[in-house]
């Protein structure tokens, strides 16, 4: 499973069935639809970086944002901004005054910041973003490069309802959670397993 092609034709040969070729792009994209919701992992982090306007609290969220891993105004030195809840951001953070961001919130496709800018900001941001939907224009992406079995598995769990085959929606779905919960820890170690072991005594 190299490519779209390729991935529509495992789909086909597992489910033994040449008759579904209209319906299998269906099934990769609600396999897709749930793999955005289900994972984060280093593969699906990007870099961006945009400017805020000055007295205006608000900055539009990247087309592909799926959830923030970190953001920081690149100021010398870089000011974290920290991550509030809307009741608490509402509650706690500086809405009202005007100056350098500390606080931000999520607010549908907006960020808000508080305090207001009171100057342009160059804000950068680490997010987890969507990978781009396969098709036949996009042969690849993040989900079947990296994750081609979770990618399959999820396929396949979403084609057997339409077959009317729900003994198998068992079987797929446990080999869905197996690979979505491989695939965490090895990102985990691969984040974490080279820092240095703390010893704590007693």
């Amino acid at each position: 499973m190299t490519d779209y092609s390729s991935l529509k034709s495992t789909i086909a040969n597992y489910l033994a069935r040449s008759d579904l070729t209209s319906v299998i792009p269906d099934f990769i994209r609600l396999a897709e639809e749930r793999l955005r919701r289900d994972l984060r992992s280093r593969q699906m982090l990007v870099v961006a970086t945009a400017d805020t306007t000055s007295d205006d609290s608000t900055l539009g969220l990247p087309s592909d944002f799926l959830e923030m891993r970190d953001i920081h105004l690149q100021t010398v030195p870089r000011t974290p901004v920290t991550y509030l809840s809307p009741n608490a951001f509402y509650a706690k953070a500086r809405v009202t005054d005007i100056g350098k961001p500390v606080n931000y919130t999520v607010l549908a496709a907006e960020i808000q910041f508080a305090p207001i800018p009171d100057s342009t900001y160059s804000v950068q941001m680490l997010y987890y973003a969507k990978p781009e939907l396969l098709s036949n224009s996009n042969s690849s992406n993040v989900f079947l490069a990296n994750y081609p079995d979770a990618l399959l598995y999820a396929a396949l769990g979403e084609a057997e309802p339409y077959l009317m085959n729900d003994a198998r929606l068992q079987t797929w779905a446990a080999l869905y959670e197996r690979s979505i919960t491989a695939i965490n820890i090895a990102d985990q170690s691969s984040e974490y397993g080279g820092q240095p072991m703390s010893m704590f005594s007693s």
